[in-house]
């Protein structure tokens, strides 16, 4: 019976201790059944965690499962295992702790030796059917069992404490040779890489995403994104050959080796993120300031401020003309195409080459204008021809993708509303290719951000452009018909004519007026919104911005240029530290590329924000308003040019067989009076917007909420313009509601002469 009880606790199941003991002419009395059933239950435990621990450590994808289940298996169980072996060779050597008089040995003595080790054995089968099941759905990963193991700790048990303690050394040690891999070399790990927190995004593989859920409790958010950080430049210096093997950032493995190596377990949140700041910091100082120089970072970022914040007016004026030079054409190709050779929109829908063409001639036409006013080359306009595209998005989406490598849960996020339709009746995008090693701190997402951006307020311009251009028909807006000369002036058919010609001007400028008022009224508060969005929200974020990168301040002027150019080509590093009293402020850390990029983030969060981008309460009837636009502005063009055909119709003769002009501009007319009264709604609409938005401070101010100053210095983004200070500006009157005062009867005279 001993012998079958030993092999049992060994992993061996025996028949005496499965069998069932309950009957009656069983030969064990009622305390034999009861001594049993524990050595049972322990021979239980011993036996699934044998065959589960072999399983985890054969076919878990965590490795740090699996080092948890070879501790569990070689250590725990192993010692199990030789206190086995102990009692018996105690038996055997009839030793007086388990073997009585007349070398009887009781049965209470036998399970009197593994009675410390029942609540062990139950605490580890818990832990490996975890890894082996999961949580809440999700596949076991080694951040869960980490957690389990820290929280095990604190469970009142001292032996269960001493396990979890080794446990929790096993695990975080897997754990942090995956991120000295990382973090000393760029490399993810070879085995176990989708339980590392560090994932590459499957359509780039040299980006990179941190997923916080893979992550241990104990590491915060800024310690994740300076883990990412780290890996990603050395992934960029290592992939993009940008260092050679006996440049002196190799030295630099050896003393954050023995920072990763002083760690003691288990891992305490604050010391782990000093070590890996103070890695971070070493390796942006010796390296990265070899890369990043603050001119490199100026220039970049001002090419996105001219070109997609619209700091360049040429810029958007040319792309916008040649947008609509292209849409021109093409509905006149399809024109002029026969009925049996047209296939639907396929001749009108604008294809990928010609949009490619579209920017080409942009950039031809500003090269003219250079050569026209300026006799330097321009270094920033021949840079953004090198890395400014505009291409058709596959999906119609106008929001920013997910992809962000430090995702914020208190990051805007921007509007859906589809901008990028409206320049070239398809999904365009004005996108940005992110030079190396610039991608050190500006990522693809923040490129989208600023696509967003720069969709929105183009669309504004050209909307305001379209409707000004209305204007330059002189003849549509101002027609009093000169009597002729004599002798055919002075005649009875001479007058008649010209009052003929007066009284039709008349009618057509009193059929205007309406069109007019509501324009002018359009453009009033078009103009009004772009001089808010740009010359106040656009220019103070960046100004503050640009302040903060260059360590000067907003207000304070330079001196000469060449002391601007000193400034561009000083490296920031340097810089700070040549800076004393930065130096003691903790400023001369501040401009590290992973600090540029989170300063970077909370400019553009603030930035949209500022710009109403992130509330669709306004977004979306500013995108009905401009819709509304450009279809007042394509009817007022067709009545032009239907009112010419009339005209030579009527005066000359010409006539047309296959049209009905008369008919034509009764239709034309009628949807004139529609859509104008349509503009004067979205208009009416998004002024109550505004004013919604101005009562509800938080409903616009939360891009301010990311302000996470992690040490004296951080960039705090300014609080520029105010939605008060553009709805001052805003005042319709009476006009919303049907009074005298830009009310549809128009605001000219009788003759309609006035300029609106």
């Amino acid at each position: 019976m001993l012998h079958e009880i030993l092999l049992s606790l060994s992993g061996h199941p025996s028949p005496l201790l499965t069998a069932d003991h309950s009957s009656p002419t069983s030969i064990l009395s009622p305390p034999e059944k009861a001594l049993l059933s524990s050595i049972a239950h322990l021979s239980d435990l011993h036996c699934k965690l044998l065959s589960h621990t072999s399983t985890i450590i054969s076919t878990h994808p965590s490795s740090i499962c699996q080092a948890v289940a070879i501790a569990i298996s070689s250590t725990h169980l192993a010692r199990f295992q030789q206190k086995v072996v102990d009692v018996e060779h105690g038996i055997l050597r009839k030793d007086a702790g388990s073997v009585g008089a007349y070398n009887i040995v009781p049965l209470t003595a036998i399970v009197g030796e593994f009675s410390g080790w029942t609540r062990r054995m139950e605490w580890f089968l818990e832990i490996v059917e975890f890894m082996m099941r999961g949580a809440e759905g999700r596949k076991c990963s080694g951040a869960m069992v980490i957690d389990r193991l820290c929280d095990a700790m604190q469970t009142g048990y001292v032996d269960i404490e001493q396990a979890a303690l080794s446990l929790v050394t096993v695990a975080e040690t897997a754990w942090l040779k995956q991120v000295s891999a990382w973090i000393l070399y760029g490399r993810l790990p070879s085995f176990g890489r989708g339980d590392f927190f560090v994932q590459a995004i499957e359509d780039d593989v040299e980006e990179y995403q941190s997923k916080r859920e893979l992550l241990p409790a104990f590491v915060s958010a800024s310690t994740a994104a300076s883990l990412l950080f780290i890996g990603r430049s050395w992934n960029h210096i290592r992939v993009k050959g940008i260092s050679s093997a006996t440049s002196p950032e190799l030295g630099l493995l050896s003393s954050h080796l023995q920072q990763l190596s002083a760690l003691k377990f288990p891992i305490n949140s604050a010391t782990f993120s000093q070590v890996i700041a103070s890695i971070r910091l070493s390796l942006s100082q010796t390296t990265l300031q070899k890369l990043l120089p603050l001119s490199r970072v100026v220039e970049i970022l001002s090419l996105l401020r001219e070109f997609f914040l619209l700091g360049r007016g040429e810029f958007s004026i040319a792309l916008i003309t040649e947008a609509d030079e292209k849409i021109r054409s093409r509905w006149r190709r399809s024109d002029n195409l026969g009925y049996d050779k047209r296939d639907g929109l396929g001749n009108i829908v604008v294809k990928e080459g010609e949009v490619s063409a579209v920017l080409a001639r942009t950039w031809a036409a500003m090269g003219s204008l250079q050569g026209q006013y300026e006799q330097d080359e321009d270094e920033q306009l021949e840079l953004a021809r090198d890395l400014v595209q505009l291409v058709i998005l596959k999906n119609n989406s106008s929001t920013p993708s997910k992809v962000n490598s430090s995702p914020s849960k208190s990051t805007p996020s921007i509007a859906s509303t589809p901008f990028r339709n409206l320049l070239l009746s398809v999904p365009v995008a004005l996108t940005l290719h992110i030079p190396s090693p610039l991608d050190l701190f500006l990522t693809p997402s923040d490129v989208q951000i600023y696509s967003s951006i720069n969709a929105y307020l183009l669309s504004i311009h050209r909307a305001h452009l379209r409707l000004t251009d209305l204007w330059k028909i002189t003849s549509l807006r101002r027609d009093h018909p000169a009597p002729p000369g004599p002798p055919y002036g002075s005649s009875t058919a001479g007058r008649n004519k010209v009052h003929t010609l007066r009284r039709r001007a008349k009618e057509r400028s009193k059929a205007m007026r309406s069109v007019w008022a509501t324009s002018s009224a359009a453009v009033f508060f078009l103009s009004e919104t772009e001089a808010y969005l740009q010359g106040e929200v656009v220019q103070g974020t960046w100004t503050g911005f640009k302040a903060w990168l260059t360590n000067e301040s907003p207000s304070r002027p330079t001196t000469s240029k060449s002391h601007d150019e000193d400034d561009d080509d000083e490296d920031i590093w340097l810089k700070a530290a040549r800076e004393p009293t930065q130096t003691q402020t903790g400023i001369s850390n501040a401009h590290d590329p992973q600090t540029l990029a989170d300063a970077h983030r909370r400019y553009l969060a603030a930035l949209s924000t500022s710009l109403l981008l992130t509330t669709p309460s306004f977004t979306d009837p500013l995108y009905h308003l401009l819709q509304q636009i450009d279809h007042l502005v394509a009817l007022v063009h067709r009545i032009h040019s239907i009112w010419q055909s009339l005209d030579l119709e009527a005066d000359e003769g010409v006539i047309d067989a296959f049209s009905d002009f008369h008919q034509e501009e009764t239709d034309v007319k009628a949807q004139l009076s529609i859509i104008a009264s349509r503009v004067k709604s979205a208009i009416e609409e998004l002024v109550n917007a505004l004013r919604h938005l101005d009562h509800d401070k938080e409903g616009w101010a939360t891009g301010f909420e990311e302000l996470v100053l992690g040490h004296e210095g951080a960039y705090v983004p300014a609080k520029v313009g105010r939605v008060d200070r553009l709805l001052m500006k805003l005042d319709f009157g009476s006009w919303f509601n049907g009074g005298r005062r830009g009310g549809d009867e128009g605001l000219g005279s009788e003759d309609g002469d006035e300029d609106l």
